[in-house]
């Protein structure tokens, strides 16, 4: 099985000097550390608003902000809300064409932990679906539980970044996990990566790719707010290619507006 990717990188990049064609509908990213200053994420405002450019340049129309609800980042959870206000009013403020939505990336371990109320905060956009990161190391038992807790709780559970939990049981497991109502997020810049395209793809062709996302920590460097370029390259392989249109659109409309949502169909 190829191996996927390695961890974000701030080398200094460029943000965007030209836009690129926008592709034919309107982009949701659902998993963007745009917050400033509050995980490992955007260092200031001035950042998030580089990322919220990048993103509006290659189409996306709406972020949601999923800062990290675990033991190694003090987020203040009902501070969330009040921050993506703010984001917002200071991206109207610039003409930055880009809707920010709440979110978080919460850890499996810190699952049990959270109140209903807290558990509300994180859900992605309005709906019920909670970006829900494993922990470190190959998929384990202890995700499978997390996931029927958060439907026990009358969630969902959308998995973040299994490329970076590869192991030899990892389709399996991640079946196991789509049965069990959750969805899987893949990163879309390693798509486009030499050292990562080819695990990208093969997780695709077992039809264990359910969304796209940035997973964008800075504009000075590393993964970019993009997803156009990314959607592209999944255009070509089946048999995702076939339902591109539900990956892309429908999903994450879905799941950002409390819609219901069922297995994916293929």
């Amino acid at each position: 099985m190829p191996v996927i990717v390695a961890r974000c990188s701030r080398a200094a990049v460029a943000e965007t000097a030209v836009a690129p064609e926008r592709p034919p509908s309107a982009l949701i990213d659902l998993h963007c550390h745009i917050l400033p200053g509050v995980d490992d994420g955007a260092l200031d405002i001035r950042d998030s608003a580089g990322l919220a450019r990048q993103a509006a340049a290659d189409g996306i129309e709406a972020i949601c902000a999923t800062p990290h609800i675990r033991h190694d980042h003090d987020v203040r959870i009902d501070e969330v809300a009040g921050r993506v206000a703010a984001l917002n009013s200071f991206l109207a403020e610039e003409g930055v064409p880009v809707t920010v939505l709440q979110g978080g990336e919460v850890a499996e371990t810190a699952v049990e932990g959270l109140s209903e109320e807290e558990l509300g905060r994180l859900t992605l956009g309005s709906g019920r679906w909670v970006l829900l990161e494993p922990a470190p190391g190959p998929l384990g038992d202890s995700l499978q539980r997390r996931v029927e807790l958060l439907a026990e709780r009358g969630r969902r559970a959308l998995i973040a970044h299994p490329e970076r939990h590869v192991s030899a049981d990892m389709y399996e497991r991640l079946r196991r996990l789509v049965g069990a109502g959750a969805l899987v997020q893949a990163t879309a810049d390693f798509f486009l990566q030499e050292h990562s395209a080819a695990g990208m793809a093969a997780l695709a062709e077992a039809g264990l790719v359910h969304v796209l996302s940035s997973d964008a920590h800075s504009s000075h460097g590393g993964r970019p707010a993009k997803l156009a370029a990314a959607f592209e390259r999944l255009g070509e392989i089946e048999p995702v290619a076939s339902h591109i249109e539900w990956i892309r659109d429908t999903a994450p409309g879905a799941i950002v507006a409390g819609e219901d949502l069922g297995e994916p169909p293929f």
